[in-house]
């Protein structure tokens, strides 16, 4: 059984992971955005999806904001 110290050294590192899911998802949106998504996107313009939804942007900022949890608890504990 692990030590109390050890116990709490993990379930820090275990919330500081949930706190950088969302930065590093919307962070991955903006770069994708910037620098665009390659090759992936030629296929899909060829297949005529045409969907204002599809692609990786609007998918990394659903995962943004699916991972946003952590974050709005962080900023309700604040008096």
């Amino acid at each position: 059984m692990p030590s109390p110290a050890r116990r709490d050294a993990a379930l820090g590192a275990a919330d500081c992971l949930c706190l950088a899911a969302a930065p590093a998802f919307a962070l991955m949106a903006l770069l994708t955005a910037v620098l665009g998504d390659g090759g992936t996107h030629a296929l899909c313009a060829a297949a005529g999806s045409g969907s204002p939804l599809g692609g990786m942007v609007p998918m990394y900022l659903l995962m943004s904001a699916v991972h946003s949890a952590p974050w709005l608890r962080l900023i309700g504990r604040r008096p």
